[in-house]
């Protein structure tokens, strides 16, 4: 089998590819990232990506070539330095920050699903999943706040409905999905675990491992769906 790790840097990025390389099932990985990776497993496969620059994407997708039984987004950002955190009131909401979060969160994974979805086989089950979040949920929406990393993560579950809709046309077998990863020990969550109850933030080790095994047995008559690691499927 083949597969492709879109941020195969960052924290859960790097162990889905790392779990992925691992496993004798999958003769070729190809981990994407901003700057090279090293391969560091016969299977692993680095290229280079900027998912601001489309481009680049369909160079990717070129370089390639073929069909693939996995693929995995798993880019997006929440807070960096000199970008302001996720905002607790309305009043605190900027233009050019709103306009980063959507690029990074909604608009990069869909170029990705332009020049990547064609490279699902049209013959077996294969899946394409991206990083998503629970805070983009509308219906579970009950504390408010954070509206730009929400608002980009709704957004970017409503794609994943479409391109179902629109892959069951050509690939019936195909299983498109938004993945909710839990609280992830990584940077991105850094700022906000303090408080959380003991257990509930995991690693990102733990965190890939639920997903893959989730994802092994997801089907395609699910596909379109919001879920967590643990198979709960969330409302839009």
């Amino acid at each position: 089998m083949r597969a492709a790790v879109f941020g195969a840097r960052g924290g859960i990025g790097a162990a889905l590819a790392a779990q992925l390389c691992a496993d004798p099932a999958y003769a070729e990985v190809w981990i994407g990232s901003r700057s090279p990776l090293p391969a560091t497993t016969p299977s692993a496969r680095p290229f280079t990506f900027d998912s601001d620059d489309e481009a680049s994407l369909a160079a990717a997708a070129a370089a390639i070539g073929g069909e693939l039984d996995l693929v995995l987004v798993a880019t997006g950002l929440l807070h960096r330095e000199g970008l302001p955190l996720p905002e607790k009131s309305y009043r605190a909401l900027d233009p050019a920050a709103m306009a980063e979060l959507y690029r990074a969160n909604t608009i990069g994974p869909a170029m990705i699903a332009k020049h990547l979805l064609p490279l699902l086989p049209r013959s077996r089950r294969a899946v394409f999943a991206v990083l998503s979040a629970r805070v983009g949920s509308i219906g579970d929406n009950r504390l408010g706040g954070w509206h730009s990393y929400r608002a980009a993560k709704a957004a970017l579950n409503m794609l994943v409905a479409n391109f179902a809709i629109e892959c069951r046309r050509s690939n019936p077998l195909a299983v498109i999905a938004a993945l909710h990863p839990g609280t992830v020990d990584t940077p991105l969550s850094a700022p906000f675990q303090r408080g959380l109850p003991a257990g509930q933030v995991q690693s990102s080790q733990a965190s890939a491992a639920a997903l893959l095994g989730f994802l092994a047995r997801l089907s395609a008559e699910q596909s379109g769906g919001l879920f967590a690691a643990d198979g709960t499927r969330l409302p839009w």
